[in-house]
């Protein structure tokens, strides 16, 4: 792969075109008030976008609707204005801070700080206030939300449409200090309605496509004099039959320049007042689930790579941790350590994660990563180069090639290969890879391997349409063969899966799938899988799908049916549901797995609101009912919590946790 990469960037020439589409930067000496209110007399003198250009669903035509976007700083922060014309009624749903909420009307702040066309911070809001944020790496192939930070976003519905303000502090961001710098920069929105969303830079090839963003020139800006934040909480926990427990940690931050920052945590917080969701699962492998530690999120992005060599959950209750996270020049570079009980050995460990990425043409990176963890003077880990190449804006390769270490000398290592063809309306990749009959054991130590010992070739198309008149409104189809051999030539797998979708005009939907599957443990098996799925969305938060999927699996056959639903009931308070039935023949149980999920909202502010949750599995006799009551002081890390809990907070448990009450309070300084 060395040898490949090396020819690579031997013969490709630097992509690190100009855009036409530049703003130059106006400091203002009064901030404006953040209130939806867009003052002539506040934002006099800012930088416009205007003339939007569609990304879907009609690729380079001038958006439907008008759209303006002003952006202003000052030496605390950087301001962005949106003015939002519509001729029709507004359509916001969501209210739930980091919500997708490109499927409600919004307006979208990319921000390339570093100016190295490849990475950058997102910032969204909807008319409801509803604030997203996060990172973006490798040139948009990588979109993490769980990054979060204190930017401000008032929202504020007209006549003629809708307005929003945002401020974000440079104290929350990454950023190249100086005079007359230039950072990366693109505005962006999206009408539910009509599911079009357009860009003032475009017409964009991906939807966080960071080099074909536009540029904000000639920034004046200083070191911020604020350098460290101290996020610390304080957990009590009532529980009947128990005594009371009592639970402090602290996560804390200092930043050595604008780019580079140390972090700090001591019993960090692992979010015990939410749970995680059960869900069937129809496979032999584990399942990943998200990270919620506020000390894994800051450059979580950066460890998005297929061949998963970190993975925080395996890190589990954390005594101390340390991290360096930032960049010089082309170098991007992480360094973690945390000391913790391990998952599987119930001793202490102590874990290395470390990670020196390097920008190449243009808006491409190669990376070295190490992943290790040391428990009774053992190591087990992986060392590993990545790269994530880019030719042109659709054409390009991801690569890695990984070496395991730890209990096993031989078959330790795995690769992989993959071109692929990226559009706003296609994608096609072929891959190869490469994983050692031993690699899991030792990568697993701090890693995410769900299988080994095998040589895989997978293929995949998918294609959408979008017809410009008639019922149906659009058309997707999505292909993917995968076939993988042990390292001995032995079959071990193959899959087929065909997907086809139709949305239609009048708001109904409709998706078919069907998958083929061998696969060979202790016998072989033929597994085979269809599925209908039909739902109708109004785009309001009134919603309903239906599904059922029928079948074989591993010798017993199966029916699972699924639905989900979603209602607003008022503006401010919100329901959903969702169903699982999983019937198996023969049931190795003898038990019908019944899946129920239950959540609603009530907000009574953005920022003041009682959340509440209620989940069932009768496969393992589980019931969760949550209650959590949130008023954030200073959102999105100041916050005060009282939580009611029965049944388990973890994935997979049983309900033997009796009626619990918890009380949390988090700080920022």
């Amino acid at each position: 792969m060395v040898i490949l990469v090396t020819a690579i960037l031997a013969l490709s020439a630097a992509i690190a075109s100009a855009s036409p589409f530049s703003l130059t930067a106006v400091e203002i000496e009064t901030p404006p008030v953040i209130d939806g209110i867009i003052d002539a007399t506040e934002w006099e003198g800012a930088a416009l976008a205007t003339d939007f250009i569609q990304y879907e669903p009609r690729r380079g035509e001038a958006a439907a609707e008008k759209t303006e976007a002003l952006i202003a700083y000052d030496a605390d922060h950087l301001y962005v204005a949106f003015r939002v014309r519509d001729s029709q009624p507004l359509t916001a749903q969501l209210t739930r801070r980091d919500s997708d909420l490109f499927a409600d009307d919004s307006v979208f702040f990319l921000l390339d700080s570093n100016y190295d066309r490849q990475s950058a911070y997102y910032f969204m809001v909807n008319p409801l206030d509803t604030q997203t944020d996060g990172c973006i790496a490798n040139n948009g192939r990588t979109m993490d939300d769980t990054w979060d930070c204190a930017w401000r976003a008032t929202a504020r519905q007209m006549a003629w449409g809708w307005a929003a303000e945002l401020a974000i502090p440079f104290t929350s961001i990454k950023f190249v200090a100086g005079d007359d710098q230039t950072w990366g920069i693109n505005f962006g929105r999206s009408r539910s309605r009509t599911l079009e969303r357009s860009f003032w830079s475009g017409p964009l090839d991906d939807l966080a496509r960071v080099s074909q963003a536009g540029t904000l020139e000639s920034l004046q800006v200083s070191e911020p004099e604020q350098r460290h934040r101290l996020i610390p909480y304080g957990i009590a926990r009532f529980q009947e039959e128990a005594s009371t427990e009592w639970d402090i940690g602290v996560d804390m931050s200092y930043a050595l320049t604008p780019q580079t920052s140390v972090y700090g945590t001591l019993n960090p917080d692992f979010a015990t007042i939410e749970a995680d969701q059960e869900e069937v699962n129809l496979t032999r492998f584990e399942l990943s689930l998200p990270e919620k530690r506020h000390f894994f999120l800051e450059g979580n992005e950066l460890f998005g790579q297929r061949i998963r060599t970190f993975y925080s959950r395996r890190i589990a209750d954390i005594d101390a941790g340390g991290k360096l996270l930032g960049r010089e020049g082309p170098w991007t570079f992480v360094l973690l350590a945390a000391g913790s009980e391990d998952v599987e050995e119930t001793k202490d460990a102590f874990y290395t994660v470390a990670r020196v990425q390097r920008d190449v043409l243009g808006s491409s990176n190669i990376a070295l990563t190490l992943a290790d963890r040391t428990l009774d003077e053992d190591h087990r880990g992986s060392l590993g180069l990545d790269a994530t190449l880019f030719f042109t804006e659709t054409w390009g390769t991801t690569a890695q090639l990984v070496g395991s270490y730890g209990d096993y000398s031989r078959g330790t290592t795995a690769f992989f290969i993959r071109p692929a063809y990226d559009s706003p309306t296609g994608h096609f990749h072929v891959r190869y890879t490469h994983l050692g009959e031993n690699f899991r054991e030792n990568a697993n130590a701090i890693g995410f391997i769900r299988d080994d010992d095998r040589r895989e070739l997978d293929a995949a198309v998918e294609k959408g349409f979008w017809p410009q008149t008639g019922p149906i409104e659009r058309l997707f189809y999505d292909s993917n063969y995968n076939v993988f051999w042990s390292q001995s030539g032995v079959l071990r797998s193959w899959e087929i899966r065909e997907e086809f979708g139709i949305d239609f005009r009048n708001r109904w939907s409709g998706e078919i799938r069907h998958e083929e599957e061998f696969e060979r443990f202790e016998k072989d098996f033929r597994n085979r899988e269809t599925r209908f799925e039909i739902g109708y969305n109004t785009r309001a938060f009134q919603a309903i799908e239906l599904g059922y999927r029928f079948g074989r699996n591993f010798d017993a056959d199966f029916r699972l049916w699924t639905a989900e639903g979603a209602y607003k009931i008022t503006p401010k308070v919100d329901v959903e549901y969702e169903l699982q039935h999983l019937d198996l023949d023969p049931d190795p149980e003898e038990e019908i797995t019944w899946i129920h999920v239950v959540r609603g909202n009530t907000f009574f502010t953005k920022d003041l609101f009682l959340r509440l949750f209620f989940q069932t599995n009768s496969a393992i006799d589980r019931r969760n009912v949550q209650a959590v009551f949130v008023y954030r002081y200073r959102p999105p890390f100041g916050s005060f919590q009282i939580a009611f809990q029965r049944g388990s907070a973890e994935f997979g448990q049983r309900s033997e946790q009796g009626n619990t009450l918890f009380l949390k309070l988090n700080g920022i300084f």
